[in-house]
C-alpha cells in the first residue's frame, strides 16, 4: 500500500507567498494563522510602563457597560466580565496573550470599568456544622 501523496498549498489570498518562519513581520499561530506582533502593540497602546498587580487566577468583574470610547478589545472583555472570569479565562477567549489583557485591564482598572479580585480561597478545614449536617443527611437515606 502507498501513501498518499501531499499536495503543495499555493498562497492565497490572505496566505503570503513566504513561509511565516522566515517573514520577520509574523510570528506562526496555531493552525497556521499569522500573528502580527505590531497588532498586538496597537490593541495594548503605549502605555506608560506600569501595570497593576494582576495574575492568571485574579478574578475580573466588570462595573459598567462599555462606554462609547472603548476600543473592541475593550468592550469584548466588558462584556465577558459580567459575571467573574479569571484572567486567563479572558486571555483564552479573546485569543489575546496574557501582557496583552494585562495592559488593557490596567487601562480598565485606572477608569474603574473594572474590579479585580482575589480568588476565592477555600479553607483548608470544613466547617463543623456542615460536616455534620451532611453526615446527619446522610443517616437518614
Amino acid at each position: 500500500m502507498t501513501p498518499p501523496r501531499r499536495r503543495r498549498r499555493s498562497p492565497g489570498p490572505d496566505r503570503p507567498a513566504t513561509p511565516p518562519s522566515s517573514g520577520a513581520s509574523g510570528t506562526s499561530g496555531k493552525e497556521g494563522e499569522i500573528r502580527n506582533p505590531e497588532r498586538l502593540f496597537v490593541i495594548g497602546g503605549e502605555g506608560n510602563g506600569e501595570r497593576a498587580d494582576i495574575d492568571l487566577v485574579t478574578l475580573i468583574v466588570a462595573r459598567a457597560d462599555p462606554p462609547v470610547s472603548a476600543t473592541p478589545e475593550q468592550a469584548a472583555l466588558l462584556r465577558l466580565c459580567a459575571a467573574p472570569l479569571s484572567v486567563a479565562e479572558l486571555s483564552a477567549y479573546l485569543s489575546l496573550p496574557f501582557s496583552v489583557v494585562t495592559v488593557l485591564l490596567t487601562d480598565l482598572l485606572a477608569t474603574e470599568l473594572v474590579q479585580a479580585r482575589a480568588p476565592i480561597v477555600r479553607q483548608k478545614v470544613a466547617d463543623r456544622n456542615l460536616l455534620e449536617a451532611v453526615m446527619h443527611g446522610l443517616q437518614k437515606l
